[in-house]
């Protein structure tokens, strides 16, 4: 039995990918496997990958009137300027962040939207936390794309920053009969991350606090990538088989 999915004993799909240099196709992707998983022609999965550059903005975020001057801001810094189908505000990420999709069918999926939410957010908080970073499940004052699920690092007296930082965002996406859920851990280089947001939020004219934003290392130097990957995955086998 999944802890993710009760009706369901079927191991996860882990699959690792490159991002394609095309950030529009990898954000579509999951879109993608959500209608292969739906259909049937594929069946719980776990996708990984470290994206390129982008900057994702909400489907609130198009009808700002500074829409467009934060698109220009976000390309003038190198983030590919896109807009994500799930999720809430401007949010961005590059090859220091993991995206992780997880896909599986359900007959009800619209009926467990709120307990995946707090489910994951759980697991999360635990996987960073076996990296000795202090993980906790909740907004902060000020974040960016803002959600109740949300999971944040509270600094410690050896912490390289001493403000409490946004590590992980959440959306969901729901179909007949099949779920995506989608996640951006921040993990390293959150330098060239605040920048752009705090560039984007002011054109829109959307209160932030760039100093929310900010990444595992920040809290724990010695995170990285890798060492969260093994960390993440450590924390599903304890609900679910991968393969």
């Amino acid at each position: 039995m999944s802890l993710f999915n009760p009706r369901s004993d079927a191991p996860l799909t882990l699959e690792f990918e490159e991002p394609s240099g095309d950030p529009a196709a990898d954000l579509e992707r999951g879109v993608q496997l959500l209608r292969e998983v739906q259909s049937a022609g594929r069946g719980p999965s776990l996708r990984l990958y470290r994206p390129d550059p982008t900057l994702a903005f909400g489907q609130r975020d198009v009808r700002l009137a500074g829409y467009e001057a934060a698109r220009e801001e976000a390309a003038q810094r190198g983030f590919a300027p896109l807009v994500r189908k799930a999720g809430g505000r401007a949010a961005a990420y590059h090859q220091g962040t993991l995206i992780v999709d997880h896909l599986e069918p359900e007959h009800e999926a619209v009926m467990g939207q709120r307990r995946r939410f707090e489910v994951f957010a759980d697991i999360y908080a635990k996987a960073l936390r076996r990296l000795g970073v202090d993980a906790q499940v909740g907004p902060i004052p000020g974040e960016y794309c803002p959600g109740e699920h949300s999971v944040h690092g509270l600094p410690t007296a050896d912490s390289p920053r001493s403000y409490p930082v946004k590590l992980v965002g959440t959306a969901q996406r729901v179909v007949a009969g099949a779920w995506l859920f989608s996640s951006v851990f921040v993990i390293e280089d959150s330098e060239p991350l605040r920048e752009v947001l705090d560039a984007v939020y002011q054109a829109m004219d959307v209160p932030m606090d760039p100093t929310t934003v900010g990444a595992a290392n920040d809290l724990v130097g010695t995170v990285n990538i890798e060492a969260f990957i093994a960390a993440l995955l450590a924390e599903y086998r304890e609900h679910i088989s991968l393969v």
